[in-house]
């Protein structure tokens, strides 16, 4: 019988693997010690699970595990959508007390094959036997007494046995099978008169041979389910195996019985497959694979258009713990941060490491204005209007804003209107921290540099020697990166007594030249009185002061490591391989050197975990890095984009943000971002509007916080059309790179209708694969749903992806085809302190990084006030800087800061806090 079930079940799931391509029915069981007689169970269900063709997983945890590892391990499989059914296989072997009850209780009803949970026994008790599992054993013995054509109902049935693995559930089974049931166990004074009334008998009560044949009712159904062990000295073992009835004697009474072993056994295998089996049929009829099952939020739409904190504080935000279910995060992947806001642990990516990627679409803009053209917003709305719209699995990932800006002048960074990032407080705030972990990471370095220096002024070789190797009870011992320092000097001991007096002043002395120091300390605060400062001036520091400055926090490299790392151990490398200075030799100076680099790995290894978060309609965001778009390559983390393209499915889509224009950020994302990421993009989106495009037509200068002129509040044509040269310049960059372009039209109330299908017509004129106008900020994902289909067809379309340079390529030339190319020049000038830099990176092994231009945002030339597209010009070159550990040199075109100042009237004099409801107010 178990046979026929189990070719009956092999032909299911070779029909669900033709419906639903990739899918499996997943067994998982759990085992705790190592009990010989569990490994053999576990061994038959391993095989048989095999041979139906389900997806098998034996976890085994050592008898030293504790009640909370068993319920942490139970919590994660019940979260695991690949795990149709588990089991614990009893009894647990621990040495730890263990409830066992409190541990089947824990298991997921609707995953508890083995049916022992106490809401699979209740349902059973009130015989809602089609919505519960059924313990295998009773299972198995009806489907063994239905073989024989039998019918149960109305026959009287007698079960041995009252325990809560068989026979309880024996007696409910039989029961609502409509038999008339009496449970006996070893304390029925009657038992033989009890088993003679029964015209079927099972029998669980784990005594050989004590129901004797000539108690049975000639014709009887018996069945068996004990295994005992009794002596027998003909066997080589010394014993045999038999059942909880005198089989010898009862075969010749009963009309069917069941033999031992080798009855009731196979078939309570054989059920627990199709326990496996039916759960998985049910996950199907609730679930599509690949599709998520989630919850979107309805949007209520005002006119006029609230302020953004008044829309943000009105949406409820879906708890996080659900919206990190509803994409298929285990909980033991999710770290909680209050109620809207988590860290997703970088094992969700180990764990999904098979699954094909989703489509992948970067978000990047025309040159902007001053006020911004709205990329954020954008990428919310397309984001909602793929997922809570078109029903398709869609993740947005997003830069981390700083709070510089936010209190500055630019306000926060979650998007706008009805197409925000929520809670946007707690978005452009703290967050989980990371920011200030980098600020933390980057001011140790800076502390080491001087200190480092202060000391080797200041102390002979032995006594250095003596404080960096300090002898601990009479031992002295190198550390880990004290042992990389000496491989890199090309000293082969680890035995701190064996350095001759030269490898200890090699070892002992990094010989730092202060004027070639470029590591800053950093603040996440727009301050411009720290911009430069003079260090050390306190007596204690013995005359030894410099000049040095403060940069804004998000421009610290360490942040570029962190959005560039696709991993843990990948960023440790990378933090140790920061350059923050030369030696008076001309040798870089790494963060290594200093010794610091595990530091800075734990400070951070939480920062590390990508941030999750929601849109207002419900849709994932990953929020996760923030560099700064011209020093570094403003985008958000590789790690965020990776393991949303493996949450949202082959057929999902998952949509970052470059940012400044697509000059800058987009040539970075694909030059720099996908290059080191190994990721290949589907889609450009290049978001444009019209009053910029009047504004790179030659309209007046676009001030933040000033009245627009009338040239961008009445429809002028002609403005627009030669305005759009820009539109057309950055179309052609993008596709320049193999990928296609679809630009959405931002559109504003003081647009007509005939400005927005002229930027519709030249967009596609100029090579744009479609052009829409989007309304997004006003209706949220409702307004980009036609943006969201042209992504879609363009994503089907074939991407020919390339970079623009060969990485081998000499640094000037590499230059040269990013100021020609994409900007537009005729060529470009070194000034000599930029030929020295140039000249010395490449002596120093950094020639073959890629190239990450520091230019301004607001023109595709050097010169913010040349607007659309400008040639001929030539691109100056005033300086050369590397982020070695991130990965790229960056050349400074023009002057900038890296510690912006706040305005006459900064954002924050419209932020307060009630102190009653503790809520933010004003305006971010």
């Amino acid at each position: 019988v178990f046979r026929q079930v189990r070719e009956r079940l092999k032909q299911q799931v070779v029909e669900m693997k033709e419906k639903f391509p990739g899918f499996r029915p997943g067994l998982a069981i759990l085992q705790v010690g190592n009990r010989d007689d569990s490994n053999l169970y576990i061994n038959m269900k391993l095989k048989a699970a095999a041979e139906i063709g389900i997806s098998a997983n034996h976890i085994k945890l050592p008898n030293t595990a504790t009640e909370a590892d068993v319920l942490k391990c139970i919590a994660s499989l019940n979260g695991d959508p690949a795990v149709h059914g588990f089991i614990v296989q009893l009894p647990l072997d621990s040495d730890k007390p263990i409830n066992t009850e409190k541990i089947t209780n824990a298991v997921a009803p609707e995953k508890d094959v083995d049916g022992l949970s106490s809401i699979n026994a209740g349902k059973l008790s009130r015989g809602d036997l089609g919505d519960c599992f059924i313990p295998c054993t009773p299972k198995g013995c009806m489907e063994l007494i239905r073989q024989t054509g039998i019918q149960v109902a109305g026959k009287r049935a007698v079960v041995v046995g009252r325990s809560k693995i068989v026979g309880a559930p024996m007696h409910d089974l039989l029961l609502w099978n409509h038999a008339t049931v009496t449970t006996c166990h070893s304390k029925t004074s009657t038992l033989p008169e009890e088993v003679g009334k029964a015209d079927i008998l099972v029998v669980a009560a784990g005594k050989a041979e004590m129901v004797k044949g000539e108690w049975i009712k000639p014709g009887a159904i018996v069945i068996d389910c004990g295994i005992n062990h009794v002596p027998d000295s003909t066997k080589p073992s010394g014993k045999r195996v038999v059942g909880d009835v005198a089989y010898n004697t009862a075969k010749e009474k009963a009309s069917y019985i069941t033999p031992v072993p080798g009855g009731v056994g196979p078939m309570t295998v054989a059920m627990l497959m199709q326990s496996t089996v039916e759960s998985a049929q049910r996950f199907l009829e609730k679930f599509q694979p690949g599709k998520w099952n989630i919850q979107y939020t309805r949007l209520t739409l005002k006119m006029p258009v609230p302020s953004d904190i008044e829309i943000s504080q009105s949406c409820i935000p879906k708890p996080i713990d659900q919206v990190a279910k509803e994409v298929g995060l285990l909980p033991d992947e999710v770290e909680l941060y209050g109620q809207t806001k988590a860290k997703v642990h970088l094992s969700a990516l180990k764990r999904l490491k098979n699954q094909p990627d989703g489509k992948y679409v970067v978000v990047t803009g025309i040159t902007p204005t001053p006020l911004g053209e709205g990329k954020s917003t954008t990428t919310v709305g397309l984001v909602q209007a793929l997922g809570a719209h078109l029903h398709q699995n869609v993740f947005a990932c997003v830069r981390q804003p700083s709070q510089g800006p936010t209190f500055g002048i630019k306000g926060g960074a979650a998007g706008g209107g009805y197409c925000q990032v929520v809670p946007m407080e707690e978005f452009n705030l703290h967050l989980t921290g990371d920011i200030h972990a980098i600020t933390a990471a980057n001011n140790l370095v800076a502390a080491a540099v001087d200190a480092r220096i202060f000391h080797e002024l200041t102390q002979t070789d032995q006594a250095l020697y003596s404080r960096l190797v300090p002898s601990v009870n009479g031992i002295r011992k190198f550390s880990d990166i004290q042992i990389r320092r000496l491989q890199k000097l090309g000293i082969n001991k680890t035995d701190p007594t064996a350095l001759t007096k030269e490898e200890i002043n090699l070892f002992v002395r990094l010989d730092i030249d202060p004027g070639t120091i470029t590591w800053q300390r950093v603040l996440d605060t727009n301050d411009r009185f720290l911009r430069k400062i003079t260090i050390g001036q306190s007596p204690t520091e013995k005359g030894f002061s410099r000049t040095a400055q403060f940069d804004i926090t998000v421009s610290s490299e360490i942040m570029a490591v962190l959005a560039l790392s696709d991993g843990l151990d990948d960023m440790k490398k990378r933090l140790g391989r920061m350059v923050v200075a030369s030696s008076k030799r001309g040798e870089p100076v790494t963060t290594d050197d200093l010794g610091v680099t595990g530091a800075l790995a734990v400070l951070m290894k939480d920062a590390v975990k990508p941030n999750l978060m929601q849109t207002l309609e419900g849709t994932p965001v990953f929020v996760h890095a923030g560099p700064f778009a011209n020093i570094a390559h403003g985008n958000s983390s590789v790690l965020a984009d990776k393991i949303a393209l493996k949450l949202v499915g082959k057929e999902g889509f998952v949509v970052t943000e470059a940012g400044f224009g697509a000059d800058i950020g987009m040539e970075k994302f694909f030059n720099i971002k996908c290059r080191y990421s190994g990721l290949r993009p589907h889609v450009v989106v290049l978001v444009a509007t019209v009053r910029a495009l009047k504004m790179h037509g030659g309209g007046p200068a676009v001030t933040a916080g000033v009245p627009l002129p009338k040239e961008y509040t009445e429809e002028n044509l002609q403005l627009l059309a030669k305005g759009c040269s820009n539109l057309n310049k950055q179309i052609q960059n993008a596709r320049m790179f193999g990928v296609p372009v679809v630009v959405a039209v931002n559109a504003f109330k003081t647009d007509t209708k005939a400005e927005l299908a002229l930027v519709v017509q030249l967009a596609k004129e100029a090579g744009a694969f479609d052009a829409v106008e989007c309304t997004h900020w006003a209706e949220g994902g409702k307004g980009a749903v036609a943006l969201a289909q042209a992504v879609q067809r363009a994503s089907q379309t074939p991407s020919n992806f390339r970079f623009l340079y060969n990485v081998e390529l000499p640094v000037i030339d590499k230059i040269r085809l990013i100021a020609q190319q994409i900007y537009g020049a005729s060529d470009i000038e070194l000034l000599p302190e930029a030929q020295e830099k140039v000249t010395l990176y490449t002596k120093q092994g950094f020639g073959n990084l890629p190239i990450c231009m520091a230019k301004t945002h607001l023109s595709l030339s050097h010169d913010p006030e040349r607007k659309g597209a400008p040639t001929g010009f030539i691109l100056p070159i005033r300086d050369v800087r590397a982020s070695v550990g991130a990965g790229f040199l960056y050349p400074l075109v023009g002057t900038m800061s890296t510690m912006p100042g706040l305005p006459t009237r900064p954002c924050f004099y419209d932020i307060d806090l009630d102190p009653v409801s503790g809520e933010v107010n004003g305006l971010f």
